[in-house]
């Protein structure tokens, strides 16, 4: 178990190591989904964190966050280095003068960089979006994904734009797509404001020619305001796909889909509310223990796999 920090009933925020959280993570195998649910924040939180995007959190996300990664709370807590202090030397009155010229030069920067931008519209800013991916995708086979939005309550409306890889086709969405290319692997969806939409689902068929053992890459943009004020960013979370005869729920990939994974295949499904996902075939791959791909008929089948020590 994790053994508490020394200084935890000193300050309520720690600052939080990101890239040793997402090493972690996929050093133990574990989804984003996963670790939001345990720690009880969202999987855009999680992607944040990893990405530094909010470097100092609560103490208490912390700690739930190591036991959630099994690791001790140091572990992922950015380590403070002691520096040698050199030895302090007199400052002339020419010195003086030049840091106390270059200080206010940089707090007039400062106050027009501020007086900008708080003229610019808060289009963008007022929304964030992340995507979840499989790790696998067989091809010929469908698989799905869903995007999370997070927005603030006077945000207003905007646009997704969703490239998914070419000689890929959506088959289904929730809520179906405002305009939709399947040849080019294109699909935009209008949210307008007052919308309660936070999520969008969708089923993604690969291609039967897809080449095995590479990575499929996604890419997205939300898209606010208009002319002039026009803004854009990129969805963050996952971007790639592997293709490969491996079933989407199995995360490592070892040809079983074990009781962890379908845990957090649950998770995930209850959230693709509105587009069809086979849970009855999930649940004889998950009974029999494991699965195979056939080739010829492009499909999973299940194989029946004995636990150790059974007689």
């Amino acid at each position: 178990m994790p053994t508490a920090h020394p200084n935890e009933h000193q300050t309520s925020t720690v600052c939080l190591d990101g890239s040793e959280v997402k090493r972690q993570r996929e050093l133990h195998g574990l989804t984003q989904l996963y670790v939001s649910k345990v720690v009880g924040v969202t999987t855009d939180t999680i992607s944040r964190w990893e990405n530094n995007r909010y470097p100092t959190i609560r103490r208490e996300n912390a700690i739930n966050l190591a036991e959630a990664l099994e690791v001790p709370l140091e572990q992922i807590l950015r380590q403070e280095t002691d520096e040698v202090a050199e030895p302090v030397r007199p400052v002339s009155p020419v010195r003086r003068f030049l840091i106390f010229a270059a200080g206010v030069g940089a707090c007039l920067i400062l106050i027009a960089v501020w007086f900008y931008l708080d003229r610019q519209p808060e289009t963008l800013m007022q929304v964030d979006a992340s995507r979840q991916l499989p790790a696998f995708a067989a091809p010929a086979t469908t698989i799905p994904v869903q995007i999370e939005f997070e927005r603030q309550a006077d945000a207003g409306g905007f646009i997704l734009r969703e490239d998914f890889p070419e000689g890929w086709k959506l088959t289904e969405a929730a809520p179906p797509p405002t305009s939709l290319d399947n040849v080019h692997g294109i699909a935009r969806w209008i949210i307008k404001s007052g919308n309660k939409t936070g999520r969008i689902a969708y089923m993604v068929q690969v291609a039967d020619s897809a080449a095995r053992g590479r990575e499929a890459s996604f890419h997205g943009e939300v898209i606010a305001g208009s002319g002039n004020d026009r803004a854009s960013a990129a969805v963050a979370g996952d971007v790639g796909v592997k293709v490969a005869p491996i079933h989407w729920a199995d995360a490592d990939g070892d040809g079983r889909i074990d009781d962890v994974e379908m845990l957090d295949t649950s998770y995930f499904v209850d959230e693709m509310v509105g587009v069809h996902i086979d849970w009855d075939r999930l649940e004889r791959f998950w009974a029999a223990g494991g699965y195979r791909w056939d080739a010829q008929k492009q499909e999973f089948l299940p194989v029946q796999v004995e636990e150790p020590g059974s007689p």
